[in-house]
């Protein structure tokens, strides 16, 4: 389903609306000059042209004399209908009080998402991993989250940036797992589930709490269904002796080559066989010759971490995502 709103939700003296591809040369004229990850001109174009970016999904703020106070934009899958995730809120210079504008903003394009029958999407800021140590930083961060939790994204949560790039090893296979490509999407439905148990990923958690057990396994499978990865990248894991123990979703966005997704069932935990997962994704992506490798773990998912520490990933900057809750 494609939406685009025809409404116009004015606040004090200022109107919200999506735009239209008339709109793009105002669109491309916001320019951040905070240490914050922004959507910039030349992002936004390439973004525009592969369907992840688009007019509909792209709010403005104007004035009664059309001028532009402020600007939001969403990301989602070139084939999907939906926004996905926040990238950028940027409010003119001088805005009288920016908070409030940009939370003005993003509760009506929020309420025009729900009118859609759309969860809300996160908002996604790319950060340096010492964020915490830069006032510049601190400041750039406390009026996007306040306009956050204005508009229904009060809760938040951090998740560390990995990447392996050729000058780090790749991790030798031990002989321990046998992988198996599977086209079957069912087999994948029910291993998400099964792994699913115990999770102690918040993305799990949360779609677990909000769609259960198998609306949660199944929005997983067309959440990675829609990533660049090849559908048969995938692989099922088991023992030598035919044991399953997990699986490895080798993918990739649109910045290339990822880890993906790997899970490891409930009854095998504990034996070092995440290493393995990640070790047999890290080898399939090298030997396709990637340069790079990229990944994400929530900063309390320390296995995890301790995993891409030992497959010589190095940790290079932290997701802060602002969600619902």
């Amino acid at each position: 389903m494609s939406f685009r709103t025809t409404s116009r939700t004015t606040f004090r003296n200022t109107t919200f609306r999506s735009t239209t591809p008339a709109d793009l040369d105002r669109v491309l004229s916001c320019t951040v000059d905070e240490p914050v990850s922004w959507a910039d001109p030349e992002r936004y174009r390439g973004m525009l042209e592969s369907g992840a970016y688009r007019p509909e999904h792209t709010w403005i703020a104007e004035d009664d004399e059309g001028r532009l106070l402020a600007r939001a934009v969403w990301w989602t899958f070139p084939e999907g209908d939906r926004p996905l995730a926040l990238d950028c809120v940027w409010t003119a210079p001088g805005a009288e009080d920016r908070t409030a504008l940009a939370a003005g903003l993003l509760a009506a394009a929020h309420d025009s998402f729900r009118t859609a029958g759309w969860e809300l999407p996160e908002w996604h800021l790319f950060l340096a991993p010492d964020w915490r140590e830069d006032p510049a930083v601190s400041a750039a961060l406390a009026w996007r989250r306040e306009a956050a939790a204005r508009s229904s994204l009060g809760g938040s949560l951090e998740r560390y940036r990995y990447a392996w790039t050729p000058g780090a090893p790749v991790p030798a296979a031990s002989g321990r797992l046998v992988f198996t490509a599977e086209p079957d999407d069912e087999v994948f439905v029910e291993l998400f589930r099964r792994t699913a148990e115990g999770s102690i990923d918040d993305d799990t958690v949360r779609g677990l709490a909000r769609l259960g057990e198998e609306g949660q396994a199944r929005e997983t499978l067309e959440a990675y269904l829609q990533m660049p990865g090849e559908r048969s990248w995938w692989l099922t894991a088991h023992t030598p002796e035919g044991e399953p123990v997990g699986f490895a979703l080798p993918s990739a966005n649109q910045g290339g080559p990822v880890v993906g997704f790997l899970g490891v069932l409930p009854a095998m935990r504990g034996r070092g066989y995440v290493d393995e997962l990640l070790g047999e994704i890290t080898r399939f992506h090298a030997a396709r010759g990637a340069e790079r490798i990229g990944a994400d773990t929530d900063a309390d998912n320390l296995p995890m971490a301790a995993a891409f520490d030992r497959a010589g990933y190095h940790r290079f900057g932290v997701r802060l995502v602002l969600t619902t809750g």
